[in-house]
Formats: C-alpha cells, structure tokens, sequence
C-alpha cells in the first residue's frame, strides 16, 4: 500500500510555490499551521492536490478541498483514501 509522506507532502508544497512565499521554512512542525499562515492561497492548496492526484491516481471531491485548511488534513484526507483502495 503507498502512502502520502510527510516529506513527499512538504516535497510537492515546495514545488507548487517555487522560489516565492515561505516555500523553504516548510517543515513537519507546520502540519497544523493554517495555510493561509503558511501564505499558501487557494489557488496554491488546488495545485497541491492536483499534483497528488495525478500522481497517487485519486479522485478529491471539490467539498473535501474546501475543508483542507492545513498541510495534516490534506495528509490525513489522502492517506484515508488510500487506505480505503487498498
């Protein structure tokens, strides 16, 4: 079974925002943080969850993008969806 890492998480936000914003202090210790904190806007957070469900072959309804308000609940989300098609 494949899992959404931490690291691969913090891998794909860095990407996603590329040399601007707070891209190089994302740490595990920002899981919680909001990311509108995180200086991560909407249009950021779809690309995010673009990018894993291109690469992990999900489907994210929009409604459950809505309720992803930190870096964990996007991690915790993933990982339930793939625990479920295993």
């Amino acid at each position: 079974m494949s899992t959404l890492s931490v690291d691969k998480l913090i891998d794909i936000m860095r990407a996603t925002q590329g040399d601007s914003g707070g891209a190089s202090a994302l740490t595990e210790e920002v899981l919680d943080t909001p990311f509108t904190s995180l200086n991560v806007d909407s249009l950021a957070v779809l690309e995010i969850v673009t990018q894993i469900q291109d690469e992990f072959q999900l489907r994210i309804p929009d409604a459950a993008m809505e309720g992803m308000k930190t870096p964990r609940q996007i991690l915790d989300h993933v990982n339930g969806l793939l625990a479920e098609s295993s």
